[in-house]
């Protein structure tokens, strides 16, 4: 369904960083003070950004490109709860927040294809054709979005990402270009420890009659800058297969901002 998919383009965690386990991260609802004096952080470019987020050839074991299909409009997506809209925006690739600039990748596992073996439903018994269906999409696909702001602007949206797992992890709905949906619970996970500050969480889609679909997401602050991170796994979802945001990608992105 589009509304959790479009951050995957169409072809479809929260850990509050409390500052444990010796990674350096920040709570995500701490806000650093500044000195007396000190000047406000300015945003990067379009430019600027567009250099430090991930390129093709940069991340193992992925192919990194364009968002196909393109990202929804931020005023197209919003949650029936308002106090749920980050949670909205982020699963759908959106930058949290007000930006100064922004720009979103692509991230696509690659894996190799078996080789020999009944490919055609005809030619495998039982569930095997559905099996080989579910293996063929058991890959990671997350949309990487860079956004930077000035002042505390940073600070404040991935407090606001923080606020809303507390605040809607009983589910909530929403509507993205027309299409509706529902999460049926958001669950915090522990993050990739990088930055210093983030959010991970997983929220879980009412998929109907494909079963619940989990969308995994992890906001992690690098000084005014925000990387956002929205994986999904259809193959993985549908083989009710545990997967999350991977860490290969989270590494690079991180390596390009340090």
């Amino acid at each position: 369904m589009r509304l959790c998919a479009t951050a995957a383009a169409g072809a479809l965690s929260l850990v509050l960083v409390t500052g444990c386990g010796g990674d350096g991260s920040k709570n995500a609802g701490e806000a650093p003070g500044k000195g007396a004096g000190e000047p406000a952080a300015q945003a990067l470019g379009a430019t600027e950004l567009t250099k430090r987020i991930i390129a093709e050839g940069e991340v193992p074991g992925y192919k990194v490109g364009p968002v196909t299909g393109g990202l929804a409009a931020k005023g197209g997506a919003r949650a029936d709860d308002a106090r749920c809209d980050p949670l909205l925006h982020a699963l759908t690739g959106i930058a949290p927040g007000t930006p100064a600039a922004k720009t979103s990748r692509m991230a696509t596992e690659v894996k190799k294809r078996p080789t020999g073996g009944a490919t055609s439903p005809d030619g495998m018994a039982g569930g095997g054709f559905e099996d080989a269906i579910k293996r063929s999409m058991d890959l990671d696909v997350t949309v990487v979005t860079l956004a930077s702001y000035d002042g505390d602007g940073a600070e404040r949206a991935l407090k606001s990402v923080s606020d809303a797992v507390t605040a809607c992890a009983d589910g909530f709905s929403g509507e993205q270009d027309g299409e509706k949906g529902t999460f049926t619970k958001v669950t915090e996970e522990r993050s990739a420890g990088t930055g210093d500050a983030s959010v991970a969480f997983t929220a879980t889609d009412d998929a109907g009659e494909d079963g619940a679909m989990p969308l995994h997401a992890q906001v992690v602050r690098h000084g005014n800058t925000l990387a956002t991170y929205t994986t999904v796994n259809i193959g993985a979802g549908m083989a009710e297969k545990p997967y999350t945001v991977p860490a290969p990608v989270v590494r690079a992105q991180a390596a390009k901002l340090k």
